[in-house]
């Protein structure tokens, strides 16, 4: 039976940027994942996705956006593709709303340079929005686009790299035997053993980890494709969109007939297990995004030119649950990232990294701690 240092379930976003940061330090770790390498079947995927660092979720988050920008940087380095393009993010919605005070709370927690626009400013400036009298909003320069499974796959492939990583793709867990030597993995390829365990299974883990009463649920989410209005000169900043309706989030994609991609954030039913999540698409998925579009929005095509399913993995105060499970220091999990995680990828994998072997990490926030998910 061969033995790791550590083994990665789960090789998204998260577990793919732990397998890297441990075995850049040396560590020989194995990957396991239960479909193909860069699957449509979990939340790392569709083609982009928002960074920001004025974190209107919790000013906690900070740090940890602007550790994220210089490592996705790195990652571009090594590889040679292009992972992030940098772009202003606009935050939109009324005086007392969640976004817009979260954003100047962190803003003002973090010295963070944002622009405060009203209402007359923000129908001069952007044109594309049917603002209502009572919007304003707060535009933030430290912001981007990320190319959300070219991410992943670099990270894996800087793993791989390092001669410390093995991955095997199509390789389900059937079970964790914990021994007086270690961790024993059993899996549809063999049996592992280990030191440290690291879960990173996204909406799987509370199955994986049945004993350690997870507070997770599931989300299905469709993400849309909507061709640039032909009139439309400006490009669509990166904006996110408190309405009445609910909250839209959307960005233009560069270099595709795909052109503006605009969906809703949460809304949808939580779920028991990924298992109840219907990957099928069907005509009413686009209708919130339609209201929005209708009520929100100027000149844009409500017919989606492309759309796809994904899933958010949650947790009740919709904040990351990374720690070692209690009463098992040799298994440490990264889960429930509520559909806002995929930007901290990198830092999380130190963050798990550090907790797997140094038992803490610089980049532990208390809101991630298992006492912070168990009140």
């Amino acid at each position: 039976m061969k033995t790791f240092d550590a083994i990665v379930v789960g090789l998204g976003a998260m577990g793919s940027a732990a397998l890297t940061v441990l075995a850049q330090r040396g560590y020989q770790v194995l990957g396991l994942e239960q479909f193909e390498l860069g699957h449509r079947r979990g939340s790392s995927h569709g083609r982009s996705r928002i960074i920001r660092t004025a974190y209107y979720e919790h000013p906690a988050y900070v740090p940890l956006a602007k550790k994220s920008f210089e490592l996705w940087d790195r990652l571009s380095e090594l590889t040679g593709e292009s992972l992030l393009r940098r772009q202003a993010c606009l935050n939109l919605g009324t005086v007392g709303s969640s976004v817009i005070q979260g954003v100047l709370q962190a803003a003002k927690e973090h010295s963070l340079p944002v622009e405060q626009l009203n209402h007359e400013q923000l129908r001069e400036r952007y044109p594309m929005f049917q603002a209502a009298a009572a919007t304003v909003g707060v535009l933030e320069q430290q912001a981007g686009v990320l190319a959300v499974e070219k991410g992943v796959m670099a990270q894996l492939r800087v793993a791989e790299s390092t001669g410390c990583s093995t991955t095997l793709a199509a390789c389900t867990l059937l079970n964790i035997d914990h021994r007086p030597e270690g961790i024993v993995v059993e899996t549809t390829k063999g049996a592992f053993k280990c030191k440290l365990l690291i879960v990173t299974a996204g909406a799987w883990t509370k199955s994986l980890l049945h004993g350690a009463n997870l507070p997770l649920t599931v989300m299905r989410q469709v993400q849309h494709w909507f061709r640039k209005p032909s009139e439309q000169t400006m490009t669509l900043p990166i904006f996110l969109y408190e309405t009445e309706i609910g909250a839209f989030y959307g960005l233009e994609e560069k270099g595709t007939e795909l052109a503006w991609k605009v969906s809703q954030h949460y809304g949808a039913p939580e779920l028991a297990h990924p298992n109840e999540v219907k990957w099928n698409l069907s005509d009413e998925d686009a209708w919130p995004v339609q209201q929005f579009l209708k009520c929100h929005m100027n000149g844009v095509d409500p017919t989606p030119t492309a759309s796809e399913v994904c899933q958010y993995t949650l947790t009740p105060n919709r904040h990351f649950l990374i720690d070692r499970l209690p009463g098992q220091p040799n298994i440490v999990v990264a889960c429930g990232f509520s559909g806002h995680g995929y930007k901290f990828a990198p830092v999380i994998g130190e963050l798990l990294a550090d907790l797997a072997f140094e038992s803490r990490s610089r980049w532990q926030a208390p809101i991630f701690q298992w006492e912070a998910h168990s009140r």
